[in-house]
């Protein structure tokens, strides 16, 4: 019995906004056929007409409910309100009882349809982002590991040997820093990307400042590296861009250490913001050695990151965090790319600015 009122409730759910819709497609529908009949239309134009806002009432409801519902409202639309004698059911004229039965499945079959549609469309998305978080855990699961390793051993170094000189403890500190600092980032890249490939989670976007965002983004980034020069270009005007800042702001640093990571002989990064078009386009540019290969289409996928672009060790795999940053720019309905140039890589994304903006 509870397997039954599963099924049910999952092909027939009944939602607010659902009834909204098809009571709103089928009130435009008749009000457009009632304008083309005044107008003279011809018989029988009511119905192809119908059997569109079934289609429409199935693409954008769930279930097979609000179809089905729309599927019997339609004929007794287009019998009393739209066949003659009108405003009188009358199934008797020749052909008509026929038509209707033609309209009726032709109705049902376009909503079965359209909702078989949407259901392998919804198990298609749920399948990429199951691909999606186990290719996540299959490219961390060494870089998580080498860092803990390190720690580990660092810390027992320092216990087991209480002879070491401050020198040698402090630098033995450092290095556990350094790779509890690399853990917390690659959590934090996981989090991210996790909470976008999640259904049940939306990204709350709201006007920000974009000049702010990228300014602590970059400010964070100098403490971290002082001895990278950053140059900042931002635009005169205020530019408002509808967005998650924390979400774009570790979209920004992800950019800026990778640029000062793997680009190995890195001095100086360039950080610029401009509108364009109606987007807001942010650029990263370092001088460092470029990015690896000619094809950056598989740059941005944290699968298609073989480990020999990784450090000795193994733990500074770019995949993850660009893998995060292209989920992250996609979600805000914004794109991502790269490019090698003479000397030095860019990266740039572009995000859609407020109406205002435009």
């Amino acid at each position: 019995m509870r397997f039954v009122k599963l099924i049910a409730a999952k092909l027939f759910p009944i939602s607010r906004r659902d009834l909204f819709v098809t009571a709103g497609i089928l009130l435009c529908t008749i009000m457009v056929c009632s304008v083309v009949r005044r107008a003279g239309g011809i018989q029988g134009f009511a119905q192809p007409v119908f059997v569109l806002a079934v289609l429409l009432i199935s693409r954008f409801t769930t279930g097979y409910l609000y179809g089905l519902i729309s599927v019997v409202l339609s004929v007794v639309c287009v019998n009393l309100i739209f066949t003659y004698p009108y405003w009188a059911f009358n199934l008797t004229i020749a052909g008509y009882p026929l038509t209707f039965f033609v309209l009726l499945t032709v109705s049902i079959i376009t909503c079965s349809l359209t909702a078989q549609a949407k259901e392998q469309a919804r198990l298609l998305a749920e399948n990429e982002r199951e691909k999606m978080r186990a290719n996540l855990l299959r490219s961390v699961s060494h870089d998580i590991r080498t860092p803990l390793t390190s720690i580990v051993g660092s810390t027992s170094a320092i216990l087991e040997n209480p002879g070491l000189s401050e020198r040698e403890k402090r630098e033995l500190l450092e290095n556990t820093r350094e790779e509890a600092q690399w853990l917390i980032r690659v959590v934090e890249n996981l989090l991210s990307i996790t909470r976008i490939g999640d259904e049940q989670a939306r990204i709350t976007k709201e006007p920000e400042a974009a000049e702010e965002v990228l300014g602590e983004a970059v400010r964070k980034f100098r403490r971290r590296f002082p001895d990278i020069s950053v140059s900042i270009s931002i635009p005169d005007d205020l530019l408002l861009v509808p967005m998650d800042p924390i979400l774009i702001e570790q979209v920004l640093a992800n950019l800026l250490e990778n640029a000062a990571v793997h680009g190995k002989t890195t001095t100086a990064i360039h950080v610029s913001l401009q509108a364009e078009d109606g987007f807001a386009c942010f650029s990263v540019r370092d001088n460092g050695q470029g990015l690896p290969g000619k094809n950056t289409a598989g740059l941005f996928d944290a699968a298609a990151q073989p480990r020999a672009h990784a450090d000795g060790d193994g733990k500074r795999n770019m995949g993850l965090g660009l893998s995060v940053c292209r989920a992250i720019v996609r979600a805000h309905g914004g794109t991502i790319d790269a490019k090698n140039l003479s000397r030095g890589a860019e990266v740039y994304f572009r995000l859609p600015v407020c109406k205002e903006e435009l």
